[in-house]
């Protein structure tokens, strides 16, 4: 069995360091709040003072923290996990950070001759008591390799998410779609309220279209991620049921700020030539916007 350290026992951090406990390893904790640190010592992990007590004779050292500089300062600080962490342990951080962030840190571990991976987990603090957790793997293969059973003490699911770094941009794109996609359907769900419908009447509907399935399971697979953006349901088509959707919304008073971005998004697309290609085309409009158009080449 192994040694952990385990730094910010908040509520994700404090059940995920309880299973890594319950799973038979040693656990050594940290955190600012005395109280929770006493809860898990309660409960079978070791107390420690500091982030580096935390990480003496650890095989294995755990972040969860809220920000980043927070991170930085456990790691780095005159109380930091790399005053005495061993050149054989491994530093996961498995806190959501700015991933450049995350890079800066990593890249200072490793110049100190240390090594540290990142491994953000999806789901809920839930999630994180049944031991269920999605985790999102950014690191060396033999890192992954090593760091597998203690991860899985956590979660019930790894993805490779493909190199160090990638883990946590894989977390940040998934919230952003998900924290968007919560807003957008937050105005569809009123929007339906407003017109009389039923709520579960259009959820049964749109459960078998993009609306609930997503474009990236459906639309997207047969058309513009094989290069075809000849037109199923054309760009300025889409313009005009969002058109009329935000009519209706705007005679209700329904506030629609989001479904009003994404019409002037298709405006956009068509004005630069996307109106009669097929809407999946959305995708190689912005990446068009990214690259410039060509400008900036």
């Amino acid at each position: 069995m192994s040694t952990v350290g385990f730094i910010g026992l908040g509520q994700m951090g404090a059940p995920m360091a309880l299973n890594i406990l319950q799973k038979g390893h040693k656990v050594k904790v940290y955190d600012i709040s005395k109280e929770a640190v006493t809860r898990l010592a309660a409960k079978g992990a070791e107390e420690t003072s500091s982030p580096a007590e935390a990480a003496l004779n650890s095989d294995f050292v755990i972040t969860m923290l809220p920000n980043g500089q927070l991170v930085s300062d456990v790691v780095f600080g005159d109380d930091g996990i790399l005053k005495t962490l061993s050149n054989n342990a491994l530093y996961i951080d498995m806190s959501t950070i700015n991933p450049f962030e995350s890079d800066a840190i990593r890249q200072k571990v490793e110049k100190a001759g240390r090594e540290m991976m990142e491994c953000p987990v999806g789901r809920t603090s839930a999630d994180a008591i049944t031991g269920t957790l999605l985790l999102l793997a950014g690191g060396k293969p033999y890192q992954i390799e090593k760091a597998h059973d203690i991860l899985m003490c956590m979660g019930n699911e790894m993805i490779d998410a493909g190199g160090p770094g990638m883990g946590i941009r894989l977390k940040i794109v998934n919230n952003f779609m998900s924290i968007a996609l919560n807003g957008l359907s937050a105005e569809a769900a009123v929007l339906c309220e407003s017109m009389g419908l039923s709520l579960d009447v259009a959820i049964k509907m749109m459960s078998g279209t993009p609306a609930i399935k997503s474009h990236f399971l459906t639309t997207w697979q047969s058309k513009v991620l094989k290069g075809d953006i000849s037109p199923a349901f054309m760009i300025d088509l889409a313009h005009k049921d969002l058109g009329i959707a935000l009519d209706i919304a705007n005679k209700l008073h329904v506030p629609m700020s989001m479904g009003a971005a994404c019409r002037e998004l298709y405006s956009e697309a068509s004005a630069f030539g996307f109106g009669r290609k097929d809407w999946t085309s959305i995708l190689e409009h912005l990446r068009k916007m990214h690259q410039g158009y060509g400008l900036n080449k």
